[in-house]
């Protein structure tokens, strides 16, 4: 039987919360689930494997980043549709149809995203769409981020960027615009990926009909270094890739004259010279290593 939907998933030293997503999906004939185990510490693809031998496997010996991982699962997979989905989220009640039906309504969608609750009680909203970006800033919120959902955001709507943690694709679209960038390893590839998508001519979708339960930040902590680094190099990376001429470089200096010693101010009056060392590595690494970063 044809494969339909292939779902993916990335682990990183994740095996209780990879496998606790495992246990909320519904399995049928039409599908596939692919677990990517992304240099864990251990061989957890293997462990996955036994318990779950219903679930395809793929170990990598080392982390590929958010996107290279997501991007081997991808390539792996069989499904005319292909659902991305962070290990550390579960559902309540399995059933992606509506996403499969908000793409299949239009030749023009070619990434739809569920309602996004966080986990933990009162379970309050984290995304039901974007807004767009500002043109210096690069700022924009996360619509209904904090609120109690009371239903006011259960009418689809299209959505500028989508969310990484979940979000559903239509391989043929992959397959024009291409695979995930890899050059953030961590942040802002799914809001690069999504100016693919839309400079392709494509519209991106927020579908409610569908929700996901995330814990959030599980794999790195909410106030990392690593979170701090890849933050703010990639916000960089981010404006050199996606902006140009003046508009590029009032973002430059916005970013590595205002904000930058913001953070690293607010990080050493918080008593974290860690996080503020991280931020000072970060526009550091961006100005003053060489990568062939540019191309979509």
């Amino acid at each position: 039987m044809k494969i339909e939907l292939s779902i993916i998933t990335v682990n990183y030293n994740g095996l209780d919360d990879t496998c606790s997503l495992i246990d909320t999906i519904a399995f049928n004939d039409r599908m596939e689930v692919i677990v990517v185990d992304n240099g864990s510490a251990t061989d957890e693809a293997a462990i996955i494997s036994r318990r779950y031998p219903q679930v395809r496997t793929i170990r990598s010996n080392r982390n590929l980043g958010f996107a290279g991982g997501n991007n081997l699962g991808i390539e792996a997979a069989c499904g005319d549709y292909l659902f991305l989905i962070n290990n550390d989220t579960v559902f309540k009640t399995f059933d992606v149809s509506p996403l499969i039906s908000r793409l299949e309504s239009s030749d023009r969608i070619a990434v739809v995203c569920p309602k996004i609750r966080f986990a933990w009680e009162p379970q309050p909203i984290q995304f039901t769409g974007y807004t767009p970006l500002s043109a210096i800033t690069l700022r924009n919120r996360s619509i209904g981020f904090g609120e109690d959902d009371h239903g006011q955001y259960d009418t689809p709507h299209p959505t500028p960027y989508a969310h990484g943690a979940a979000m559903m694709l239509r391989r043929e679209a992959v397959k024009r615009v291409g695979l995930m960038p890899e050059c953030y390893f961590l942040y802002y590839e799914e809001l690069d990926w999504s100016m693919m998508f839309t400079r392709a001519g494509y519209e991106l979708w927020y579908e409610p009909a569908t929700t996901i339960y995330h814990k959030e930040s599980q794999s790195t902590g909410a106030d990392s270094p690593l979170k701090i680094y890849y933050v703010t190099r990639n916000r960089l990376l981010f404006a050199r890739r996606n902006t140009r001429g003046v508009r590029r470089l009032l973002t430059y200096c916005y970013l590595t004259a205002l904000v930058a010693p913001r953070d690293v101010v607010s990080h050493l009056l918080h008593r974290r010279p860690d996080l503020a060392k991280a931020t000072l590595r970060g526009v550091g690494t961006f100005y003053f290593t060489t990568t062939d970063d540019t191309s979509n």
